[in-house]
């Protein structure tokens, strides 16, 4: 299979998908979630029986809160982080979540106890603004952070590298591998910048974990074919072009099989899961796809581009 060769259609694809992401990043940026904004927290208790989260999520759907954080208390509580909303709105909120539970204030004692009897209630425990979860002091250490690792990246690919000094340096493996991680990253945010502005999508703290994600599973793909590039390179025959699409040739089924049974667990947690790991998994498959495609279709094709840079 001739894939190396057709390197400029998959350059062109790349390129139009990652001006693409780049102007809605630019032009309509990411949909922020409370986890970097801010927002209001309502921690409330059952005293007999507690409604499933996808229920609560589900009776406030026409309150437009933006991305609902729902989090279990221990048997009966409940804590719920939503965008800054007034107190008419609070009021109703409670109400909803209610439904036919009588609320009541946050009491203590005999006076729970013997209301108790009249059925299940809710009590309103706190409501309070809260700052991001996420603040600038937590954004700059991920952005070093990533960028930490990055460079370690380049510089393990480079040691594991280190006996390959033809047609092309070792830390240029490194160097390839880190373009195709922006590739993947990139398009990922930009395509949440899209769905961010035309189905309200917001971005949060798993969001991120995602993107960290994505980071591993796609270096770990492209990795595995430079591997066997360099494998290859024993019996080099003095056409590196060759060499490569060679191996790709002998590792595209093992990429493909492994990232198709990854997107079928993953469909399925984005289909048959909870609302509330929906858009990290819609992130992990974006990153998935768009992975296995640069490992094959971008990074091996770049090794080649760069020795014919280097022989010119």
């Amino acid at each position: 299979m001739e894939i190396i060769s057709k390197r400029k259609i998959y350059f062109s694809f790349s390129a139009i998908l990652v001006i693409l992401s780049i102007f809605g990043l630019f032009t309509w940026g990411l949909n922020l979630g409370i986890d970097f904004t801010g927002g209001s927290l309502l921690e409330v208790e059952y005293t007999q029986k507690r409604p499933s989260i996808d229920k609560i999520k589900n009776e406030l759907k026409d309150f437009n809160l933006g991305d609902i954080n729902v989090q279990p208390i221990g048997e009966k509580g409940i804590l719920l982080r939503f965008k800054n909303v007034d107190e008419e709105t609070h009021q109703k909120i409670l109400k909803k979540i209610a439904g036919e539970t009588k609320i009541v204030e946050k009491k203590e004692g005999e006076e729970i106890k013997e209301k108790n009897k009249e059925g299940n209630l809710l009590i309103e425990k706190r409501f309070d603004s809260i700052g991001p979860v996420i603040g600038n002091e937590l954004k700059e250490k991920t952005f070093y952070a990533i960028i930490i690792a990055l460079i370690m990246i380049i510089v393990f690919i480079a040691w594991a590298f280190r006996h390959v000094s033809r047609p092309i340096s070792s830390w240029k493996y490194g160097i390839i591998a880190i373009i195709a991680l922006f590739h993947d990253i990139l398009i990922t945010m930009g395509v949440f910048a899209f769905l961010g502005k035309f189905y309200n999508t917001e971005v949060n703290a798993p969001f991120v974990a995602a993107l960290l994600t994505i980071l591993g599973y796609s270096v770990n793909d492209t990795i595995v074919i430079f591997d066997r590039v360099r494998e290859n390179l024993k019996h080099y025959d003095y056409k590196f072009e060759n060499t490569v699409n060679k191996s790709v040739n002998q590792n595209i089924l093992r990429s493909f099989y492994t990232s198709l049974t990854t997107l079928l667990v993953l469909l399925s947690l984005y289909f048959f899961g909870g609302e509330t790991t929906k858009n990290f998994v819609l992130a992990l498959i974006i990153g998935v796809v768009i992975g296995t495609y640069s490992s094959i279709f971008l990074a091996s094709p770049l090794l080649v581009v760069w020795e014919k840079i280097n022989r010119k």
